[in-house]
């Protein structure tokens, strides 16, 4: 028997619809891209390799939605890798029979939570571009005996579903890997059915980063590194079709544990994007606007009904 990874291969879904973005990008962009999405995909292989899970954080939920002692007690073992942002799940209203796709789905723990609350009678498919987590998700879901749970290997930007097939999107901490977050949103938007919803937790920043630090994480694979202010990002959102945009909760991430002010009185900043520590030197007001810019936040959006819809519903 063929060893699982090994069959994993990219496949074509142009049948699905999927077509990439246009893009303004010269060759060289293009080809840093790629360099970037490559060091993307080493970083999570090695955390789907990790022997050992990240400890999540469980905040109380009256503060900001994340996952509970009792969510993590539902989760086969190796599951939360503690890479997520927040609980999409918590928030996504996911009703029994429902079919649900989880953008970046890891080792599987926003699935297997998804999976509960759809049912036997719904669906569960996890996308993600590492054989390495799906290997792992896979293996995962095998030791939970669910059966309404599926794993498929692919990019976020060109995803293997097909169109108007989905009552729900989720993501965690995961959009903001992409280097084409409007192609992401066009996907999401596609395999969609008529008045899906969508429910994301990802990083966003209250204001531009510094541009010290800007040039700090230009090639750092982290979702830190690649955040978007919050209007760009729900501005895209709408572009690629989508109604009723909105960032229903959020809390700054504060950095400032890890500002230290130097002798001279300047500070020195350490970011951490996906478990690498990235070193500044800041002055005193960029040491502020970094301390007070970096949000986790849930964002809604729904895929409007056409007139046909309204007129199947009056009938």
């Amino acid at each position: 028997m063929k060893d699982e990874k090994s069959l994993e291969k990219p496949r074509n879904y142009s049948c699905c619809g999927s077509t990439p973005s246009e893009s303004a990008k010269d060759d060289q962009s293009i080809i840093e891209d790629e360099k970037i999405r490559q060091k993307i995909r080493q970083q999570y292989a090695n955390f789907a390799n990790q022997s050992t899970s990240s400890q999540t954080e469980v905040v109380n939920p009256g503060n900001y939605t994340s996952y509970t002692e009792e969510d993590l007690q539902k989760l086969p073992e190796g599951a939360d890798l503690g890479l997520g942002s927040g609980n999409p799940v918590a928030l996504a209203d996911i009703r029994e029979g429902e079919v649900i796709v989880d953008l970046g789905s890891g080792a599987g723990i926003d699935c297997f939570l998804a999976s509960q609350k759809t049912g036997d009678s719904g669906k569960v498919i996890g996308i993600d571009m590492t054989a390495e987590m799906i290997s792992k998700a896979r293996s995962n879901a095998r030791g939970s005996g669910l059966k309404n749970i599926e794993f498929r290997l692919g990019e976020i930007e060109h995803l293997p579903v097909a169109d108007s097939s989905v009552d729900v999107i989720i993501s965690n901490c995961v959009i903001n890997l992409s280097m084409d977050k409007l192609q992401v949103f066009r996907e999401a938007y596609r395999i969609l059915k008529p008045g899906g919803r969508l429910m994301i937790s990802d990083i966003v920043l209250q204001e531009e980063f510094p541009e010290v630090v800007k040039k700090a994480l230009a090639d750092a694979p982290g979702c830190v590194s690649r955040a978007w202010v919050r209007e760009d990002y729900l501005t895209v959102i709408e572009e690629a079709g989508f109604e009723a945009v909105e960032m229903i909760e959020a809390q700054v991430i504060r950095p400032q544990k890890k500002i230290e002010e130097q002798a001279n009185g300047t500070f020195k900043g350490k970011i951490i994007s996906d478990g690498q520590a990235v070193e500044v030197d800041l002055s005193p007001d960029e040491a502020t606007r970094l301390a007070n810019t970096i949000m986790k936040a849930h964002i809604k959006a729904i895929k409007p009904l056409t007139p046909s819809d309204y007129e199947n519903l009056n009938h």
